[in-house]
């Protein structure tokens, strides 16, 4: 068991994972810790904030984002990962889908693989089977390419259910621990406006998967179709919907704003004492 499997069974509160983007084209900060001292910076001022863990991410997933190279991905993340195992104390996911960057960040003793594609990708389960990495897997129709290319559904909330329970299914048959396994519904990944809201009313059904819930909305364009395009609104929204989801059984919350984050999670704290 590693340190995240612990805290979410020791910690009744949910986790906090900070996002660090080390490219140059994400949809919210891209570029601005493409340097990985700027990205040590950033990773130090989360961990004063009070971070739980960090999600380390160095190719894009924004809708129409261009492939990165594994040597291109490799050399972004590798110094970054190495700064905060040698400097921090703190947890450390990475945002990746290709298995060779997995293989590499589980050498370099990370302890979360967050995968938007849920370890499809061939060689995937194999290189994480014979690790200790907690493993999260999330719901995406299509590919970050064409995802938004007019996605539809039947039932949205079935359909990411029955998704991620087959996604379960094959780790668990593939001999992944159960304990070692997270969900995350995905939002804005293969799904319109509608779609993402239907998705947030209903995340109480999806705790019928029985796995940790990752919700991560932050700065997202849901977001921003109901605030508006200031920034403060849009960082004020997105702590207030990671409230909400925590409401609604969320275990890990995904943020870019940690520190906003935390503010609202005091206040919900409060209104239960």
């Amino acid at each position: 068991m590693n340190s995240i499997q612990k805290l979410l069974q020791k910690n009744k509160k949910p986790l906090i994972m900070g996002i660090l983007n080390v490219t140059p084209d994400s949809f919210s900060d891209g570029g601005r810790f493409i340097d990985p001292k700027k990205a040590i910076q950033h990773a130090e001022l989360m961990i004063n904030d009070g971070v739980d863990l960090i999600d380390i991410g160095a190719e894009s997933t924004r809708p129409g984002a261009k492939i990165v190279e594994i040597k291109e991905e490799r050399e972004r993340i590798e110094p970054v990962i190495k700064a905060i195992k040698k400097n921090f104390q703190v947890p450390v996911s990475i945002d990746t889908y290709k298995p060779e960057i997995m293989k590499l960040a589980i050498d370099l003793g990370v302890e979360m693989i967050n995968d938007i594609f849920s370890l499809r990708k061939p060689g995937s389960i194999d290189v994480v089977s014979n690790s200790n990495v907690t493993l999260s897997l999330m719901h995406m129709k299509g590919n970050p390419q064409n995802m938004q290319n007019n996605p539809s559904y039947k039932n949205v909330v079935e359909e990411v259910r029955e998704f991620l329970q087959d996604r379960i299914n094959i780790c668990e048959e593939s001999g992944i621990d159960k304990s070692r396994i997270v969900v995350d519904p995905g939002f804005g990944f293969g799904k319109t406006y509608e779609n993402n809201l239907k998705l947030f009313q209903s995340l109480d059904k999806l705790k019928k998967l029985s796995k940790p819930l990752l919700i991560g909305v932050s700065r997202k364009s849901m977001i921003r179709n109901i605030v508006g395009n200031q920034e403060n609104d849009i960082i004020q929204a997105s702590a207030i919907m990671a409230a909400l989801s925590v409401l609604k059984g969320a275990n890990i919350i995904r943020v870019h704003d940690v520190k906003e984050t935390k503010i609202a999670l005091k206040i919900l704290e409060s209104e239960d004492k």
